[in-house]
């Protein structure tokens, strides 16, 4: 004969115990591990436009310090170059810009998000893009502010000619 224990919810069988089913905590727990979960990967699926420029911008800016210092150690030139898909890092030999290969770091990178609409303050000599920032030997170069936006989301980066870059949400 079976006879059920109300407070535990397990019913006796000859004798013996048998679990049957979940308890509400365990449950409980289920559920809140699954709410987390979805809530982790709705807020990764979702893009955030605002935030990739951003972290593109704050990219560029700690890599055109590098650039900076890089020309200063070398005791040569070298330029960063922009257009509204990717950017890249030349050195300037004897005669001409050859990209720059022995650093990792300076190697050419997409943007996150494309087309990019770039302009920078002062204007630079050559009008469209591919920009191009020439960093020379020098320690003390032209501030400039450099703006990227894509769909109505901006950021800039603000070079103050003594080697220090800002970026600013805008």
């Amino acid at each position: 004969m079976a006879s059920f224990n109300m407070t535990c919810g397990i019913r006796l069988k000859n004798g013996h115990a048998t679990a049957r089913g979940f308890t509400l905590l365990e449950l409980l727990v289920v559920l809140v591990v699954m709410g987390i979960l979805l809530g982790m990967v709705s807020i990764n699926a979702i893009p955030n436009t605002k935030k990739a420029l951003l972290d593109d911008a704050q990219r560029i800016a700690l890599l055109l310090q590098l650039a900076r210092e890089e020309a200063i150690v070398r005791n040569r030139p070298v330029a960063f170059e922009m257009d509204s898909e990717q950017f890249r890092f030349y050195v300037r030999s004897d005669s001409s810009w050859q990209p720059l290969t022995d650093n990792d770091l300076f190697r050419e990178r997409s943007f996150r998000k494309t087309p990019l609409v770039i302009t920078m303050q002062p204007a630079p000599a050559k009008a469209g893009l591919p920009l191009k920032i020439i960093f020379g030997r020098e320690p003390v170069d032209k501030p400039f502010v450099l703006t990227l936006t894509f769909e109505g989301a901006s950021v800039s980066i603000q070079a103050d000619g003594l080697g220090h870059f800002a970026v600013e949400s805008l």
